[in-house]
Formats: C-alpha cells, structure tokens, sequence
C-alpha cells in the first residue's frame, strides 16, 4: 500500500486523495487543518481508546476467573452483583434525570417507524434504503406473503390477485383514515369543497351520497393537474398516506374512484452502515465506503443496473411537493434520515498510521470523515438536505459501559473543534448489545445525555457478548431456548423502561431488534406491530 506523510501521519494514497481532493472541497476546512486536526485527536485519543481495551480484557479476565470457581453451582445473583461492583463492572446507578439533546429532527424525537440498516458500501442499496422514505402499498402487499405467497412461476400481472390486493389496502384505509360514513371499497370520487381559506375533503359513495372525514384533521393536502385530484395527503401519527387517483393508468382505469396507488411514509429514519452489513477490510474498500456515504451527503450518488434488458440509474429521491388544504406549497421529506454508523473501539486500520507506523483506531477516522463529509449537508451545498436540525447522527456500536460512552462523547466533541461545528452538532446513537451496557444503560445514557438519540437492541450480538462473559460457568442453552429465556425478555423490556425513565420519547428513538426475515412479511407485520405497543419507536429491517 502507497502511503503519503503528513502531519507525522502516514496515509494511504487512496485515502489522501479522496479527503483531499472530493471530501474537503467547500466544507470550509482545508487538508492542512483536517490532517492536523485528526493527529491531534489520534494524540489524545488513540492511547485512551487502547487503555479501554485493556480494561476490557482485564474485567473479562476477573470474570472468567470467577465463573470458573463456582463451575456448577448455583447461581446466587446477590454474590454476583457484590462481585460485579467490586471490580467496577457494575456502576454506581446516581440520580434520576432526563436526556437534553437539542436539535433533533423530527423523524428521530417524534415519529415512530421503521428503520432501515444498509452497507453503505453498495451504492444501489443504500440509495434504495434512503429512498424507502416511500413505498408502494400496493407493490408491498402483492409481491409479498402478506396475503398468501405469490406464485413464483407466473411472470405477468394476476388480475385475481390484484383485486385482493385493492381489497386489502381500502381495508387498510378503513381503519386509518376512516371516513364519517361508507367504506373506501365504495367510494366513486374525491372532490375539494370550500374556498382557499380551508377546502375539505367530500367522497361520492356508490349509493349517491357523499360523506368525509371522521377526522377531517387527517386531510394534510392534494395535487391537482389543474382539473382533477391527482394526490391525497393524509395523515395518521404524524406519518403520511398517499392515495393517488389517476383513471387513466392500468390499475386506475379499473378503480371505481380511480385510485392508482397508495404510497405510505414508511422507513422515516435509515443507518447508512460502515460496520457489520460490510466488508471494508483495506483502504480501497474504505474509499468506497466513504466515498457512498460523501455522495448521500451532496445528493449525488447514483448507481446503474439493468432489469429485463433496459438499463436504469438509481438517484435520491427528490421532496414530495403539494398543497396544504389552505392551497399553501409545501413539502414532504423525499428520503429518510440518514444516520451512519461507524465502527467500535476495538477495529484498528492501516488506511492511517501514526508516526512510530502503528496501525490507528479505525473509529477515530470513521468520525473525522463520516463528520466532514456530513458538513455538506449542514452547509446546504447539496443538493437535498438529510437533517433540517442541522446536526449529524453517528450510531456507536460494541461500547462497553459508561466510559466508553463518555469517551466517544468526549471524541466527538474533539472532532467538532477539528472540523470547525458547532458544540453539540454530533449525536450519539447507543447500541445496547453488550452485557456491561445494558446492566448500565441508565449510566450510559447519562454520559452522553446531551448528544443521545437513539437507544437500540440487537439479540444477536446482546447474546454472542453474554455467552462470551459467562461461559466459564458452564454450558450455555441452545440458540432457540435463548429466544425465550427469561433475561433476553428482561433486557428488551430493560432498554425500553430505561430509555422511558431517562426521556427519551419526544428526544429519541427506542429501538427494538431487527427482523432477519426480510421475505416473511406478514410474520413481520404480526410481530412489529406489537413494538409500538411496548414502548419503542422504531425497529429495524435489514435492506
């Protein structure tokens, strides 16, 4: 690998130019600042970051010990948690208090969805995942289990299956944006009633009559083309339903009241990932990486591919523009909030090395350019905005504890001085996936409870980090009877009454572990629905 010396660092050439050459142009921070910027951070930083992995293998060490001594016998959680304490795996739990973080974009303190995971380093499928701001209905319900399995020999489009699909989804309307009167099954036409002042939304049914709204504040808006309704903004928990009407298209001409399609606001937030959806293992994987997510940023990524013999080029989304009822212009985000997530404290690279030539911890870079790249946006040379708050969100994974949190906390503020931002522009988002963080979650949070956004749990990886804490006791149960023990349904339930007593809702998101089915829709549908219900605020879907 070519290496370039500057500011007594050695870069990789693939990493020099990029940051030189596309990242750093009009983000108002020249390569001298960013290149000494970062080898003041790796000064104070880097060594840090390698006494915490000390200490990491330290406790591992006590507890293996320990585990080891009372091999088969029983367990006594008061001796344990004694221990814990003693050797300050546990935290001292201080005194109530609620998270601070200013400037949070709505998507993330205050609308509960879907949340996408994506390796940033395939192009298509991270424009696709930023792009599922807005999906089909229509599209989801018939190419999906989520009525019955769709027949895998039959290529052209099943009029039968279709009329179900229509079926379903007025269903779907029925219990959402329900109406005073009828069902949309019966509907014949929308029309706008009323002046500029405050126009209201009439349905013609079938039997003659006209009805409205059983909340009329579910109207958010239309499109017209000048004659007819084209588009119907509705709106349900703050998340918005397109009914497109267009008679004249194929499965409008066939829709008494010309509905063509309904498009739902959906994944509202996605994780644009460095970390484990890929595979960066050199500095030309790292370019790309970093390259994917610097185009997100400007609004210029695209990625080419060819479907049934036609070629298509894959962009962001532009906003969703329409009229309020008071005939108003307004928009609709086109694209979800994006959040990155570096790397954990334990990954090293060589796509930078410090002056004695040691390989440097690869979150430290991740932020200093996930953060300048990001500038972009906030700077408004782009050509979308991600976050109208102006602030950029950094998902952290594998922290062990409240100091590891703290120190991330402490990093980002360092990164912003380097890279001339605002205090307080980069927020943290706390992955609960190992032991000595969930058993601290309220400590943890309270390290970083000026920057904290996001709060998530992840099965595999909570699991995989208690089996390697415990498994000096003795044999662990099978991966299935995990699923259903006792302290995997504590710890969800943990995250969520944590995140809760701390402030989180209204500030940021609780999360619920990732379907890993993306096929089975209508399990996931059955499942995720309960989330909600139990106190988060988004769930993941892997792309």
């Amino acid at each position: 690998m070519a290496y370039t010396t500057v500011s007594g660092l050695q870069v990789s050439a693939n990493i020099h130019d990029l940051v030189n050459d596309e990242i750093l142009p009009g983000t108002q921070v020249s390569p001298q600042e960013f290149w000494s910027g970062l080898a003041r951070v790796l000064q104070e930083f880097a060594p840090r970051n390698r006494a915490l992995l000390e200490k990491r293998d330290r406790l591992q060490s006590q507890v293996d010990t320990w585990m080891a001594d009372r091999q088969h016998q029983p367990m006594d959680v008061q001796s344990q948690r004694d221990f814990l304490e003693s050797i300050g795996y546990l935290a001292r739990e201080g005194p109530s208090f609620e998270i601070d973080t200013p400037n949070v974009d709505d998507e993330i303190a205050a609308v509960a969805g879907p949340q996408l995971v994506v390796p940033v380093q395939i192009a298509r499928y991270a424009l696709n995942a930023a792009n599922a701001r807005w999906g089909s209905l229509y599209d989801a319900v018939y190419g999906t289990d989520l009525l019955e399995p769709p027949d895998p020999q039959r290529r052209d489009y099943d009029p039968v299956r279709g009329q179900r699909v229509v079926g379903y989804v007025k269903e779907f309307l029925d219990r959402t944006v329900p109406l005073q009167s009828g069902q949309y099954a019966d509907t014949r036409a929308f029309e706008l009633v009323g002046g500029e002042g405050g126009r209201k939304l009439q349905i013609a049914l079938e039997d003659g009559s006209t009805t409205g709204l059983a909340h009329p504040e579910q109207f958010a808006g239309f499109n017209t083309d000048g004659k007819e309704i084209t588009e119907l903004i509705l709106r349900n928990h703050g998340l918005h339903i397109r009914v497109q009407i267009d008679r004249e298209s194929l499965i409008g001409r066939s829709d008494p009241a010309g509905i063509k399609d309904v498009v739902l606001e959906s994944a509202v937030t996605t994780i644009q990932d460095f970390e484990d959806s890929v595979a960066a293992v050199d500095a030309e994987d790292k370019e790309l990486i970093y390259r994917n997510w610097l185009g997100l940023m400007k609004g210029e990524l695209e990625a080419s591919f060819e479907k049934n013999g036609k070629e298509y080029v894959r962009r962001l989304n532009p906003d969703v523009e329409y009229l309020t009822p008071d005939g108003v212009p307004a928009r609709l985000h086109g694209r979800s909030v994006m959040f990155v997530r570096n790397v954990g404290l334990h990954m090293y690279t060589d796509c930078v090395r410090d002056a004695e030539g040691a390989d440097i911890p690869e979150g430290i870079l991740d932020a200093m350019v996930s953060c300048v790249a990001a500038k972009h946006d906030l700077l408004g040379d782009g050509s979308y905005t991600n976050s109208r708050k102006g602030s950029i969100y950094i998902v952290k994974p594998k922290l062990h504890g409240p100091e590891e949190v703290a120190f991330t906390v402490h990093l980002f503020t360092a990164v912003e001085q380097a890279l001339k931002l605002d205090p307080g522009t980069v927020k943290i988002g706390i992955m609960d996936e190992e032991r000595r963080t969930t058993v601290n979650l309220k400590e943890c949070i309270r390290a970083a409870r000026s920057r904290v956004v996001f709060i998530n749990t992840g099965f595999l990886d909570r699991t995989g980090d208690e089996i390697h804490t415990i498994m000096r006791a003795g044999a662990v149960i099978p991966k299935p009877e995990i699923k259903d023990a006792v302290w995997i349904a504590a710890y969800e339930n943990w995250n969520v009454d944590i995140g809760i007593e701390t402030g989180l809702p209204g500030h940021g998101q609780i999360g619920k572990g990732m379907w890993p089915m993306p096929d089975s829709m209508k399990a996931m549908v059955e499942t995720k629905s309960a989330h909600p219900k139990a106190g988060a605020s988004t769930a993941w879907v892997p792309w």
